[in-house]
């Protein structure tokens, strides 16, 4: 299998992209490729700090005839979002990515690809272990958990950080040059329950939606794709003012950084009103199929009539809580930009729901590029938490990236790309936390841009890597690491 991706441009890039992919590296489980990492680096003779947390910091000598240039930093993360579809039998703590080559792109079977971030480390990897590229000092920042709230960077050491210019290679459009970025928190809200007896004469039923596209919560937010969470929230709650009934259990959605994708429940009712959910059901799946012809044209909501021996259930309060918290807590784009034309501002995302042995959680992911904007949303949950009595925390705050009036590196990464392909590029911000912003607050007067390749539907397990981007982006990183003076 590696031989086949060995045949592919640039060479090293995606032989140490293939490597990588072979290793399991979802957020929190990073002990095997930070050994990977540092391995690398001691076979090639390179300094090399292994952190604690499994942060890795890789530097490499200036190539002959740069040694007077400042030095750069290249960094990425090396953690990925593990999603797989509900018919993939799959261990993302142990097995190996199944990746293959479909014409131009690289995809996965089954799962998420971690192209975001596998492909930046695997282009620094390639600098790293170039002989010919010519290159100011690289120092290599490898960073963990950037997924879950960017925790890597936030503990990052940089007391041996020498460079004052800082590339990161986390984006996903090759004809963009990032110079911005927004920041963000993670909210919890837990809601305690008590399990009371099942109510006499009851039926059990399973709700289940599943068919969406999912996508990045910051990136796709704005592109009309639906939340699953929310979606189940508006039918559980139509049913609930027609008929008495109770949870059961209820999940969704598995990381709060990726729109859910699928969502389901179990609850109880009078068997009486069987007949009346069905007609409920079959209502909201002509709505969602109306509402969401577009982008969600697969969407597909199901109800199974269940025989359950269970004998508890959510009580009757905790349940119409439940339910119309999942309504009210902000959800979806929120504000949009006055000067950006598409860029939201604010936004927030119910990704995660699960019931656990006395409580529900559910989990937000919220960003926004304007601090008293995230206070909003942080505000409004606050409110809700005090309506629904229920335990909120707070997690993963992390600053934005401000647009910097002068920046002698963005200057010339835009000199280079016109250069090397004939056009302008992108200059952009982004509704997605990048870790340039702790970096910009770690390091005073860091330059930085952000670059990257071609990447589509990340944190979904459609996610594909443009294989010919890849290599347009690896000619441009290159002649940039040259042209840095």
């Amino acid at each position: 299998m590696r031989e086949e991706f060995a045949q592919l441009k640039p060479e090293k890039v995606i032989e140490f992209f293939y490597d990588i992919s072979q290793i399991p590296r979802g957020s929190g489980n990073e002990d095997k490729i930070s050994e990977y990492l540092e391995s690398f680096a001691k076979d090639r003779a390179l300094f090399c700090i292994k952190y604690k947390n499994n942060n890795i910091l890789i530097r490499k000598p200036a190539s002959p005839g740069k040694e007077d240039v400042p030095g750069v930093i290249l960094q990425s993360h090396m953690d990925m979002v593990c999603e797989k579809n509900n018919d993939t039998d799959f261990d993302f703590d142990k097995e190996p990515l199944n990746i293959y080559i479909d014409e131009d792109f690289v995809k996965a079977k089954g799962t998420t690809l971690g192209a975001d971030n596998g492909i930046g480390v695997a282009m620094t990897l390639a600098v790293l272990d170039s002989k010919e590229i010519a290159h100011p000092q690289v120092e290599a920042i490898f960073t963990v958990d950037e997924e879950r709230g960017l925790t890597g960077a936030m503990e990052f050491d940089v007391s041996e950080i020498t460079g004052k210019t800082l590339i990161n290679l986390d984006s996903e459009e090759d004809d963009e040059i990032l110079t911005s970025c927004a920041g963000g928190v993670r909210i919890n809200h837990s809601f305690k329950y008590k399990k009371i007896k099942r109510p006499k004469d009851t039926v059990c039923a399973d709700i289940l939606l599943t068919g969406l596209q999912g996508g990045h919560s910051g990136m796709d937010i704005a592109k009309g794709r639906a939340n699953a969470n929310r979606l189940l929230g508006r039918v559980l709650f139509a049913a609930s003012r027609e008929m008495e009934m109770n949870l059961v259990e209820i999940s969704g959605g598995s990381k709060d950084n990726a729109i859910p994708r699928e969502a389901s429940c179990r609850i109880t009712l009078e068997k009486a009103e069987k007949e009346n959910l069905e007609l409920i059901v079959k209502e909201h799946q002509r709505y969602f199929a109306k509402e969401f012809k577009g982008p969600e044209s697969s969407i597909k909501l199901d109800l199974k009539h269940v025989d359950s021996k269970c004998d508890k259930v959510i009580d009757d309060e905790s349940t119409n809580k439940i339910i119309s918290a999942i309504l009210l807590i902000p959800n979806g784009v929120i504000s949009m930009s006055n000067e950006i034309e598409n860029m939201p501002v604010s936004s927030a995302n119910i990704g995660v729901i699960e019931t656990k042995d006395d409580e529900v959680v559910i989990s937000i992911a919220a960003r926004s590029s304007v601090a008293s904007k995230k206070e909003e949303i942080i505000s409004i949950n606050r409110a809700l938490s005090s309506q629904f009595e229920t335990h909120i925390s707070f997690h993963g705050d992390y600053p934005g990236w401000s647009y910097a009036e002068e920046s002698p590196l963005r200057d010339t990464a835009q000199r280079v790309y016109k250069e090397l392909f004939n056009q302008e590029a992108k200059i952009v911000a982004v509704h997605a936390g990048v870790e340039c912003g702790i970096f910009g607050e770690k390091i005073p007067g860091l330059d930085m841009i952000s670059i990257g390749p071609n990447i589509f539907d990340v944190h979904s397990p459609d996610e594909r890597l443009s294989i010919s981007s890849t290599e347009k982006t690896w000619k441009f990183l290159t002649e940039l690491l040259e042209e840095i003076k």
